[in-house]
């Protein structure tokens, strides 16, 4: 890999229900063409509000679990309804922060349910349903639309979807990826050797997740620039699917700390 490039890309406009990403996407690139090779990494609040995965306080009832944790960690009960809504598993609740494990499998803060950049006051955004799905069909409807935009014969760019999680020891917030098309998830070096010959054993590097940082390097969080053209990840984009960000879940029968 002799070099990697990421760039926002500017002219995205506040994204709503029903809106084609793919579409929005090629506007924003205003007639510059995609190529196989690429990545497009998207922050995952304008997949989830053109997905409709918006809901307003004002139509939140909450119940008695969902107003005993707000007393307890001062939050607005509606909200806590919502994040228990999206929840399998409340792992923890303490200074203000819910840990939840999402319907997904994540491990996060307040299972990703977040009011900042939602387009609305009251207004809390979700994650989407299916992220893997979400980037499937956003790249098959860029294989749908790029031979209209001469861009080459088709073939679509990976897709990535990405959040900001926290990290357990660790301050501040790091995007992964939650979604993913058309990119390998993992770079499995165990049974390897380094470079002076050494058996590796544990080496599995996260290249998804890599790429979603190096996204989020790219873009501020005040610009609404939720798109990212990253470049040099050729080796790792694949014509298929695959399988997707589900691939990066450690099963919870791996998860040392339950």
């Amino acid at each position: 890999m002799a070099g990697l490039s990421a760039r926002a890309l500017s002219g995205m406009p506040e994204v709503s229900a029903g809106q084609d990403i793919a579409e929005l996407i090629l506007a924003a690139l205003d007639g510059e063409p995609l190529r196989a090779g690429q990545v497009l990494a998207i922050a995952h609040k304008a997949v989830s509000k053109a997905e409709g995965a918006v809901v307003a306080l004002a139509d939140v009832d909450p119940g008695p679990r969902a107003r005993e944790l707000a007393a307890e960690q001062g939050k607005d009960p509606r909200a806590v309804q919502v994040v228990l809504d999206e929840s399998e598993e409340v792992l923890r609740a303490e200074r203000g922060v819910l840990i939840c494990r999402t319907r997904h499998g994540f491990v996060c803060a307040n299972a990703g349910v977040d009011a900042s950049n939602s387009g609305a006051p009251d207004t809390l955004v979700l994650l989407p349903r299916d992220p893997d799905a979400s980037a499937r069909r956003i790249r098959e409807r860029l294989r749908e639309l790029l031979p209209s935009r001469r861009a080459g014969d088709g073939t679509a760019p990976a897709v990535l979807i990405s959040d900001s999680f926290g990290r357990a020891w660790r301050h501040g917030q790091l995007d992964v990826v939650i979604g993913l098309a058309g990119m390998q998830p993992l770079d499995d070096w165990r049974g390897r050797s380094d470079a002076r010959g050494l058996e590796l054993q544990a080496t599995w590097l996260a290249v998804a997740d890599a790429a979603a940082a190096t996204a989020d390097l790219a873009r501020a969080k005040d610009s609404r620039e939720p798109v990212v053209l990253i470049e040099g990840l050729e080796r790792f984009v694949t014509p298929e699917d695959g399988p997707g960000a589900a691939a990066l879940m450690r099963p919870l029968d791996e998860d040392l700390f339950r």
